[in-house]
């Protein structure tokens, strides 16, 4: 989305996701481990990426940036999809090779950053799988609070899933 900024932080750069990174993208939308937690499961094809990609780099409804080390290729992604007035939900992926190294909590730290800063918002929230212990140490680290556990919330590729709801109040982050 063009008007979406740009934003450096210390090893990154985070910018408009577009539609041409499906490429890129399809090495964690194939990657049966990668998407074991994700709402569906691995893709087949590249088209099937190409889709899903389009879908977030063009509705109006999602804001998302593509995660890159010095404006390369993307790696993963960030997005805020606006609700309520002053609310968002949050969400983000990354391709597996990169995990560990600490870019998903550069990258998500930098878009809560903006998120409060300048983008209107009160409220975060986020949902995860239970077992998804990265994601949710993750959220946990950038001062989200485990808010609730809603059993038997999500049909997904790998059964009846519970969820974990997550949220970051502005005033909260501030006093981080």
């Amino acid at each position: 989305m063009a008007d979406l900024p740009t934003f450096r932080t210390g090893r990154l750069v985070l910018r408009p996701l577009a539609v041409d990174d499906a490429e890129a993208m399809h090495h964690f939308f194939s990657d049966e481990e990668a998407m074991r937690y994700w709402s569906s499961g691995p893709h087949d094809t590249l088209d099937q990426t190409q889709d899903y990609v389009r879908i977030n780099a063009t509705d109006p409804k999602y804001r998302s940036w593509a995660t890159t080390l010095k404006g390369g290729e993307a790696l993963g992604w960030v997005v805020l999809i606006p609700g309520r007035e002053g609310v968002a939900e949050l969400g983000y992926n990354l391709r597996r090779s990169e995990w560990g190294k600490g870019y998903a909590s550069e990258a998500v730290a930098e878009i809560i950053r903006h998120a409060f800063e300048n983008g209107g918002y009160r409220r975060l929230v986020a949902d995860t799988d239970p077992d998804n212990h990265g994601s949710n140490a993750l959220l946990e680290k950038l001062g989200f609070q485990r808010e609730g556990y809603l059993r038997e919330e999500w049909e997904t590729h790998i059964g009846i899933r519970d969820s974990i709801l997550w949220g970051l109040l502005k005033r909260e982050w501030e006093a981080l």
